[in-house]
């Protein structure tokens, strides 16, 4: 199983997900930005990103625009995850480009389950 990289700008919300994903027994790695995640992926290989769409610096989307451009990065899953839950926001981001979508706070059991998805 490949290490999810979480890329999260809130200390808090980033501890809380690393928890959750190494209780799930998950490997785990962190950004606290665009531009570290960047960085993070030529580096490593990731099996999934769980992306923060709020960013500073390089938002989430531009990140994802970046990641898909390029061959070595364009095939790994990455999730969005955003506290704007706002009814049609969830399409908008599956038609970005994202496999996934978690609202923030985040429900335990559909996060789990939409991990398993794409660690089977």
């Amino acid at each position: 199983m490949k290490t999810i990289l979480v890329v999260e700008d809130h200390p808090v919300i980033l501890e809380l997900i690393i928890t959750m994903l190494l209780s799930f027994g998950y490997n785990a790695a962190e950004a606290v930005d665009g531009s570290e995640a960047l960085k993070k992926v030529q580096e490593d290989d990731f099996g999934l990103i769980l992306m923060d769409i709020q960013l500073p610096g390089i938002d989430g989307l531009e990140v994802l625009k970046e990641l898909k451009k390029d061959p070595e990065t364009r095939e790994i899953p990455v999730i969005a995850l955003t506290a704007h839950a706002m009814e049609g926001y969830e399409e908008r981001c599956l038609q970005a480009g994202f496999s996934g979508y978690v609202s923030k706070p985040i429900d335990i059991r559909k996060f789990k389950s939409l991990l398993e998805q794409f660690n089977s």
